[in-house]
């Protein structure tokens, strides 16, 4: 696909040429209002709050229902206690892990897979066991295939056709071939001078990888002589993919661990291990489904449209104040222990004289902003030569950054049995990087906006597409996922407030993602699960 066509492609639904039918749609999941609450009031002066209306007590306090406060609720519960109460800004829990319906199709509203997790992450392991996804035969741990991603799995649209896989390889040459080879090398040997491990909490970081990460990804890459193309393209779609930003953002200890921790690269021609083989769960709505069997057994302790504005730490408890967004009254609770789930700039500005450690950590943190947007389609798709459908499927952009600013799309209806291909839902993805300005866009532009470019860029492939779309929801998440910029992984401050803190802040307990520096499930999960296992 030439440039010049994908702009003619691009001009189309934005003039009205193409577009045979009214789209309906708009913007809907995470409610940025209300997490704006928090900001200041006048310039330099903290919002004041009403006085709370009513005091209740609860023995733990969970502030925030993502997937680490709910790793949290469900520790809590294995050791016998039952008396906490989650708080959650949203209607519903699972953070950007949570699950909706388009037109009556299931769908993610965000995270849509989870890597069949490896031997360091035993608490997410556990967690698949208990909800039968993971049982042992005959002395060997099997997955769940009705939930393991059904072939074809992923697939790339590159010089006007689809190909199998996402690594480059249309027209290439031994150049590239040997770079390829030698990637894979370097990231072999760098799990070898020190294992990259999923937890990062697990071990602290080696020196090796302190020296990773204080270059950026694409500082190395320049440094290995590792500048083709198609391998650059690749590799900085993995870093938007996972973090949010691009291999000129990420650390090169993020751009390697990215591999090193889970399958690692292998170049063509080479074998795949067999935790690569292993593949990703998905479902319909993606880590959705798991966030609502975390979500299920809390009942009324999961108290929803909930902003928590005050966490205080006292000698004999926490005082935790709460913005009830349905009565527009302040609820106070005080608690013996107070889990604190939340992002960590969020955390920095609700927790009362914070910690020295919990501030500079929230300094150092940068964040990525999403755009998550479903389209609901009433027919199959003409499909162009190639690969045939996958569950991912991704456009080739012809630079760094690519002529394509998304990350593709899933297909709702890939895990379904059904015989012939009909109405579906396409989750298409994109990730802005850590620029202020992307942000603010996001926010400022109309759903007609970001409908047009995710036709647009959608319809190279998809041609048929427009004239099949009847519905569009889009998701914005301003602060989707913390990226691990260079030294983040090496952060002091991350790893301080991870453990118990010293008076008066012994009460609290921190667990988020932000605190293993970027934004995964696996990391999430075992934050929550940790804190969840030393409170009470």
């Amino acid at each position: 696909m030439k440039r010049r066509d994908f702009l003619a492609a691009s001009a189309l639904p934005l003039l009205g040429c193409k577009e045979t039918r009214h789209i309906e749609g708009g913007f809907l999941g995470a409610n940025h209002e209300r997490g704006h609450l928090l900001r200041p009031g006048e310039p330099g002066k903290a919002r004041v709050w009403p006085t709370p209306s009513t005091t209740q007590r609860t023995r733990v306090l969970i502030a925030g229902g993502g997937v680490a406060g709910l790793a949290a609720a469900r520790a809590l519960r294995l050791r016998g206690i039952h008396d906490f109460v989650m708080l959650e800004l949203e209607d519903s829990a699972g953070g950007n892990s949570r699950g909706g319906v388009v037109s009556g199709v299931p769908c993610p509203l965000g995270a849509h897979y989870l890597p069949v997790p490896g031997d360091g992450a035993r608490d997410v392991q556990d967690l698949l066991e208990e909800l039968s996804l993971r049982r042992r035969v005959a002395g060997r741990w099997e997955y769940d295939e009705r939930h393991l991603c059904h072939s074809p799995q992923e697939r790339l649209f590159i010089n006007g056709q689809w190909q199998e896989g996402l690594l480059p390889l249309p027209d290439m040459d031994a150049g590239l071939l040997t770079d390829y080879q030698r990637f894979a090398r370097l990231v072999q040997e760098a799990s070898v001078a020190a294992p990259f491990s999923m937890p990062v909490s697990n071990t602290p970081p080696a020196p090796s990888h302190r020296a990773l990460d204080a270059l950026t990804f694409e500082d190395w890459l320049d440094q290995q002589q590792l500048t083709r193309a198609p391998l650059r393209w690749y590799l900085d779609y993995c870093c938007r993919d996972d973090y949010g930003a691009g291999l000129d953002t990420v650390s090169a200890w993020a751009g390697i661990h990215y591999f090193a921790s889970r399958h690692g690269f292998h170049a063509p021609g080479e074998a795949a291990g067999v935790e690569r083989d292993a593949g990703v769960l998905t479902w319909p709505e993606g880590n959705g489904w798991l966030t609502r069997q975390l979500a299920a057994p809390l009942g009324e302790r999961l108290r929803t449209g909930r902003v928590v504005v005050r966490v205080a730490a006292g000698r004999h408890g926490v005082d935790v104040d709460a913005f009830n967004t349905a009565t527009q009254a302040v609820e106070r609770w005080q608690a013996d222990q107070c889990i604190v789930a939340l992002p960590l700039f969020v955390a920095a500005r609700v927790v009362e004289n914070p910690p020295t450690a919990l501030q500079q950590a929230a300094g150092a943190l940068r964040y990525a902003p999403w755009l998550v947007a479903n389209l609901h389609i009433d027919a199959a798709l003409h499909d162009r030569p190639g690969a045939a459908p996958s569950w991912d499927n991704v456009l080739y952009g012809d630079g760094k950054a690519g002529s394509y600013l998304g990350l593709g799309y899933v297909d709702a209806k890939h895990q379904s049995l059904q015989s012939v291909p009909g109405q579906t839902v396409l989750t298409y993805y994109r990730a802005f990087g850590i620029e202020a300005a992307q942000r603010k866009a996001l926010y400022e532009k109309p759903w007609t906006h970001w409908r047009d470019t995710v036709l647009a860029e959608l319809s190279v492939p998809h041609p048929d597409l427009p004239g099949k779309v009847t519905r569009m929801d889009a998701m914005r998440y301003g602060h989707a996922m913390s990226t691990p910029v260079p030294g983040i992984r090496s952060h002091a401050a991350l790893r301080a407030l991870q453990g118990p803190l010293q008076a008066p802040w012994q009460r609290v307990h921190f667990a988020h993602s932000d605190l293993s520096g970027y934004s995964v499930f696996e990391e999430a999960f075992t934050q929550g699960h940790r804190r969840g296992m030393v409170v009470g």
